[in-house]
């Protein structure tokens, strides 16, 4: 299992990184040809994540995108996915999953300026979250926890094929916008990597939004996880900050996640 870094920036694109875009691939039987393939699943495809996810994979080759919430720093390019397979390259294709929380295209007729009677139902294939149940898709078991953020969300588990031993499960929690909680403490639990946003410094002292690295360190630290890498750092903050809050409560393998990396899981 591969994770590869298409866009970081938190609440917004910034001048090195696209928003919140993150691309997970694995090898899996194609269930129509019976031939191993790579299959794609982007979370969350934040403002300018769509063009910087053609730099990792062709588009059509998506399998699912998965949101973790519906805060336009998380969807807002899902316009770009649609006019792609609508009008575009992925003209013609199976409906590609979208799955985040209950609503999800609504939340997209919202952006795209359109009313109910717009289906995209030649582009979209609409599946709603539910904390706890799995979503498959091909070789990766795809598992939401619950979020505290301000508008209903999730974190994501993501299971697949270990990069070094196909033979075993590996394991990717995502968090997704939230603050630190006991929904999310135990999604992430035994997770090879945490994949935690880190939106706030301990200079912000509103609850309910974001973590900062003091709190991703303790979730982490409660989970027991293998490691962890901080993203979704507002572009105006230096990473050495949350870094260092961090390291007041983890004490293992640690990073800040930048656009364009690949991470084995």
């Amino acid at each position: 299992m591969r994770l590869r870094i298409v866009g970081c920036t938190g609440s917004m694109s910034g001048p090195r990184s696209a928003a919140s875009c993150y691309l997970v691939q694995a090898e899996g039987p194609d269930p129509v040809t019976g031939a191993t393939r790579t299959w794609n699943v982007a979370l969350d495809m934040g403002p300018g994540a769509f063009g910087q996810l053609w730099t990792h994979v062709d588009p059509c080759d998506l399998d699912a995108v998965v949101f973790s919430h519906g805060h336009a720093d998380h969807i807002g390019d899902v316009i770009s996915l649609h006019v792609h397979r609508r009008w575009g390259p992925g003209r013609g294709l199976a409906p590609i999953v979208l799955a985040g929380p209950e609503g999800v295209l609504d939340r997209v007729r919202q952006i795209d300026g359109v009313g109910p009677e717009e289906a995209y139902e030649g582009e979209f294939c609409e599946r709603s979250l539910v904390a706890g149940r799995a979503l498959r898709i091909g070789p990766l078991t795809v598992t939401p926890a619950t979020a505290w953020h301000s508008v209903p969300g999730f974190g994501v588990r993501v299971e697949g094929p270990s990069e070094g031993d196909p033979g075993r499960r590996a394991s990717l929690f995502y968090t997704g916008d939230t603050d630190q909680c006991d929904t999310i403490t135990a999604g992430a639990r035994g997770a090879d990597v945490l994949l935690a946003e880190c939106g706030f410094t301990e200079q912000e002292t509103v609850r309910g939004i974001h973590m900062t690295g003091a709190r991703v360190g303790e979730m982490a630290r409660l989970a027991g996880v293998g490691r962890v890498l901080l993203t979704h750092i507002q572009p105006w903050t230096d990473p050495a900050v949350p870094v260092a809050e961090a390291r007041t409560t983890w004490p293992g393998p640690l990073g800040v996640v930048h656009a364009g990396e690949i991470h084995t899981i």
